[in-house]
Order: structure tokens, then sequence, then C-alpha cells
């Protein structure tokens, strides 16, 4: 191993002696100092070494590599580097710049953006409230019983043993309820949570809209002008709509508001949301006279009702980022 070290030293030597120019250094630098070189091939021979010619090999070792790396160095610095120098200014100041990509806003933040408008027309004010709840205002308040379904751990996010993220924006209307008197006018907006599974209609998070009128002697019927209003606004004036009749803990009646489309070539009734008039135990639950004050409420879904109107097909595309999707609109 000695005499192998003895002989590579003699060879490395002879070949930086023949080197007269900064190409023939800088393979000399590859051949010998870089990390396939020889010398680096070298350091394996320690591990076969015997215990005696191992120290004096290591010591060899690291001193050829030295020696050789200052003789380069000097080499280095009289031949110059092999590698070509700029000399012009690092930026072409001549050429024709990129122009800025601009960017836009999301789909569904124009969608909400269109429904604060239309509502607002109505003349309904934006009201918002917090994301993390407790069961008072997403259960109890809204007239959903503890054996309700809607109250299984395994349909909602729990944080604790009474605080969850909240499953709808129903909860900003308790809290405006709570904090003024009738009459009110609100839509909430904003995100909501329910472990449901991914797929192509469904998601653990997405946005509602949710509309809340209290006066007195409030009816279907202005329910029903107001869903027709906002379908016209929204979709178009030969927009069709209908309420199918449903259930919701916290109105009474209750129904579902579809609305006709074509999908795929075929005319259909698309449902959209629910909606009814306000429980008479809400109103008790936020200090209002159920003998005074009526009112309706409805909600929708903000992801529903983007996919609707541009022929969406999968409410993932929203939230993957993929600008090849989002720059269409």
């Amino acid at each position: 191993m000695v005499q192998q070290l003895e002989q590579l030293e003699a060879e490395a030597k002879a070949a930086l002696s023949e080197v007269s120019d900064a190409p023939a250094l800088e393979r000399f630098r590859i051949d010998y100092l870089g990390p396939k070189g020889k010398l680096k091939s070298a350091m394996s021979w320690l591990k076969d070494a015997s215990p005696e010619d191992k120290p004096k090999l290591g010591q060899g070792l690291n001193q050829l590599k030295q020696q050789l790396e200052g003789e380069f160095k000097q080499k280095q610095e009289t031949l110059g580097d092999a590698k070509p120098r700029v000399t012009g200014p690092a930026i072409d100041v001549t050429e024709p710049g990129d122009p800025p990509r601009m960017g836009r806003v999301h789909v569904l933040r124009q969608v909400i953006d269109e429904l604060i408008e239309v509502f607002g027309r109505m003349g309904f004010d934006v009201a918002e409230g917090p994301e993390l709840e407790d069961e008072q205002h997403n259960f109890v308040d809204l007239n959903i019983p503890p054996e309700h379904p809607a109250r299984d751990p395994l349909d909602n996010f729990y944080l604790d043993a009474t605080h969850l993220l909240r499953t709808q924006t129903s909860t900003v209307q308790i809290r405006v309820m709570e904090q003024t008197p009738p009459p009110v006018r609100i839509v909430s907006l904003g995100r909501v949570y329910r472990p449901d599974t991914h797929d192509a209609t469904h998601s653990s998070m997405f946005h509602q809209i949710e509309g809340l009128y209290v006066n007195e002697k409030v009816t279907m019927v202005d329910l029903k002008s107001t869903l027709m209003q906002f379908a016209h606004a929204f979709f178009g004036k030969d927009a069709e709509v209908r309420l199918r009749p449903s259930y919701f803990p916290f109105t009474e009646p209750s129904a579902e508001l579809d609305i006709k489309m074509t999908v795929r070539g075929k005319t259909e009734w698309v449902e959209l949301g629910g909606c009814g008039m306000v429980d008479p135990n809400v109103f008790e639950a936020v200090g209002y006279d159920p003998e005074k004050w009526t009112g309706f409420a409805f909600g929708l879904g903000i992801e529903r009702i983007a996919m609707k109107r541009y022929g969406i097909g999968d409410i993932r595309w929203f939230y993957e980022n993929d600008t090849r999707f989002l720059s269409q609109f």
C-alpha cells in the first residue's frame, strides 16, 4: 500500500508538471483532486491496509492531498481558471423584459363577492362570526336536540367536549339575533367544516351563504320572492326555481331550493340548499317574541352554486391551486 502511494505521488507530480494551460489544469483537477479522482479512490486503500501500515498510509494520503492542492492553486494563479468568465454585465439591460404575470381573484371569491352584491341590492347586510363554535350556538339555539344525528361526534370536528369547528353559518344568525333587536336582514358567509370523505361533490371544508330576515308578518311568499330574485340575478332572467317540502330542526315549514338547469345537454332540477320559516323555538332561544316576529332563513353551498353556474365537475379543483383551472375564471 505504501508503495502504491509513492507511485501515485510520482504520477500526480509528473502530470502536474506537464500542465501548460488552464484547460489541462482543469483536467488534472478532475483526474486527481475531483470527487471521483484518483486521490479520492486511494482513500479506499485504508480499509485493506494492515494495522501497521494504516497510520503511515493515512498520514501519507493527507500530506499528498495538501501538497497537490497547494501546487494546483499555484498553477491556477499562473495559468488562470479554465471556466469562462463573464466580462459584461450579468443582465442584458437592452433585452426586452418579460411582462409581469397578472394575478386574478379566485373563482370562489368572485362568486362570494357577487353573492354579496346581489343580496346587498335586496337590503341584506353581511355578518361574520367565529369558525370555532360552542354547542350552544351550533346546536342548542338552533333547536337541534342532543339525540339528533347532526350532533354525532363522528359527524363533527370536536376540539373538546363542548367546542367544535362550525358545521354551518347559521351560528352567525344566532349571534346576530342575540345582539340585535328585530327587524334583522343579514347574510352570513364563510367556511364550514364536516368530516366528509373527499370526492367529486364532498369536502371536509367548504363555504356557505345563509340568509335571515326577521320582521313582522314575514311569510313564505317573501322567502320565495327573495330566492327567485337571487336566481334571476345570478343565473339569468330565465332561471326557474322551486321549493320542495323538506325538514330542518331550525325552520318550520322547511323546503329544499331547486333550480332548473341544463347539465350535459339534459335539463333537470338541481338542489342548491335548504330554507324555511324560522322555528319559534329559535326565536325564544335568542329572546325574540315568536308571537310578534316571524322570519325566514336559507342556506346555500357556495361551491355548489359555482359548480352549477360554470359547469365544474369536481369540488376538489377549487382547492388544488392548479393555475390551468383557476385561470379560466
